[in-house]
């Protein structure tokens, strides 16, 4: 079964009743994209509003890991690409130049905006096919750590990323400095292309040539991804919110199906790692964002203690915690005051070989060795279900109107992961109607852990933080609820970039 997200969205348009594309693949010719999605409207500044304008190009580029040098694509010819950075409240106006040689998009990651520029070929827009540009134009309505992607294939396993960073006018600071940490997988140039390896994925029936499964379960490989239907929703104890987990010691089961050959962040190696420069004693408000298609990073700062303040955009009761856990797609903001030398920053990648690392240097000192473990990696890791929101960060109190049953499920042999019971395009959208508070009951059945992601909305987990993409684990249940006041067609899906686009994604369609 060839199933990608393009492949199907001939059922996908038929189910909505509104488009009808030509099915095609990820990787097909420019010109065989059908053009069902007509200009959005120009939207106009109101008196006094801030624009910011920006082009962005979408093109191949070497870029340097540190001594490792890969062929790939990206914005700007950097990697990450160049922070977007603006306040809540302004009007963005950001042109995608694709000088790729093939199709692609941007999707904005977090970001409550119009449907017509949120980015997902064949659900809110064409594909932006090479030579041509595309003008993105929405209201950043909510401050906090966002990122923005491809969402054409597997593009965003190569390097077509970047932060974007929304100000709080209102901001009280308290903080000296302020980094943005971006962190990623890396397989791209070193002898394969991520498409090689999703098609690797399918024909192996989701044995990857390089695949940690044997380390990802913990010592339970042999289970690695299987689907484990009889679920039946049952409750099991858990983590972010969720009701249980059957996987003993081990809180996540098998995350990932590829074993890459280098963690980055900010676009380095270990080898040659990134240096963030301070004083002792400074206050540092550190942004981490998990890029990453296959991976679910522990993070820690050696010798030190992070306070979390915020997860996704949205402010949480400090939480302070030596480690934390950092599932695809999610973002954290975490405080730390300084202490006097050089410390390593270390995101580990969940049930693989490797890590990625960046030096915080406010003193003399050696720097430690690429493979440095600092002793807070060997504390329990703090997950998005232990954290409490502030009260200006809760959903307001409304009774449920509506449920919806998200079902996730899927099997390695073959290769195809599911809503609902069937791939995207031929699974069924999710109908919400304007003004409804809505709660998605959420059901992983598989032995793998998902990033669940929803675009154009938050949602609130059981103990009410606020999210728009949280880690389900293995067999286990969880119910999320999300105010429908942003009309249009949007994507929900997991963040792992294969399984979503070997078909765990479905629509949410208001009414």
């Amino acid at each position: 079964m060839k199933a990608t997200r393009r492949s199907v969205l001939a059922g996908s348009m038929a189910v909505a009743g509104s488009w009808l594309l030509a099915a095609c693949s990820a990787n097909s010719p420019s010109n065989s994209v059908s053009q069902a999605f007509a200009t959005p409207s120009a939207l106009t500044p109101s008196p006094g509003q801030h624009v910011v304008t920006r082009t962005i190009t979408a093109s191949a580029f070497t870029a340097d890991l540190g001594g490792v040098n890969v062929n790939t694509w990206g914005y700007g010819n950097t990697l990450p690409g160049p922070e977007l950075r603006a306040s809540a409240g302004d009007l963005l106006r950001i042109t995608l130049d694709n000088q790729l040689p093939a199709p692609t998009t941007i999707h904005w990651h977090g970001i409550q905006i119009r449907n017509a520029a949120d980015g997902v070929p064949g659900l809110t827009q064409d594909a932006v096919t090479q030579g041509t540009k595309f003008l993105y134009e929405f209201v950043a309505p909510d401050p906090g750590t966002y990122f923005f992607h491809s969402h054409q294939g597997v593009q965003l396993d190569r390097g077509l990323y970047a932060p974007l960073i929304i100000d709080d006018p209102a901001e009280p600071g308290g903080y000296d400095q302020e980094w943005v940490v971006t962190l990623d997988d890396w397989v791209d140039g070193t002898g394969r292309t991520p498409d090689q390896v999703f098609a690797d994925l399918k024909s192996s029936g989701g044995d990857d040539s390089s695949s940690s499964s044997s380390q990802g379960m913990g010592g339970m490989g042999g289970m690695h991804g299987s689907g484990m239907g009889g679920m039946n929703g049952s409750s099991m104890g858990g983590m972010n919110g969720s009701s249980g987990s059957m996987m003993g010691d081990s809180p996540f089961g098998s995350v990932g199906d590829v074993a890459y050959p280098h963690y980055l962040i900010n676009g380095a190696i270990p080898a040659a790692p990134r240096t963030f420069s301070a004083k002792p004693g400074q206050r540092v408000r550190i942004r981490l964002i998990n890029a990453a298609s296959d991976t679910l990073f522990k993070v820690a700062l050696g010798g030190h203690t992070m306070s979390i303040t915020h997860t996704d955009g949205y402010p949480v009761q400090p939480h302070d915690t030596r480690t934390l856990y950092i599932g695809m797609g999610e973002r954290y903001d975490v405080l730390v005051t300084l202490a006097d030398g050089v410390f390593p920053l270390v995101a580990q990648p969940f049930g693989k070989q490797g890590q990625a690392l960046a030096l915080v240097r406010t003193g003399a000192g050696d720097a430690p060795s690429a493979d440095v473990h600092p002793t807070e990696l060997d504390a329990d890791a703090t997950r998005a279900g232990e954290l409490t929101p502030t009260d200006a960060a809760r959903l307001p109190a409304h009774d449920v109107d509506a449920h919806a049953d998200v079902k996730l499920a899927g099997t390695m042999s073959p290769y195809v992961w599911t809503i609902n019971g069937d791939v995207f395009g031929k699974n069924t959208p999710i109908g919400v109607s304007e003004g409804q508070r809505v709660q998605l009951d959420v059901t992983n059945s598989s032995m793998m852990s998902h990033p669940l992601h929803l675009h154009g909305h938050t949602f609130a987990l059981p103990n009410g933080v606020r999210k728009d993409t949280v880690v389900v684990p293995p067999m286990t249940s969880t119910s999320l609820q999300l105010q429908a006041s942003n009309p249009g067609a949007w994507a929900m899906h997991c963040h792992n970039i294969y399984h979503a686009e070997a078909g765990m994604m479905i629509a949410l369609n208001y009414r």
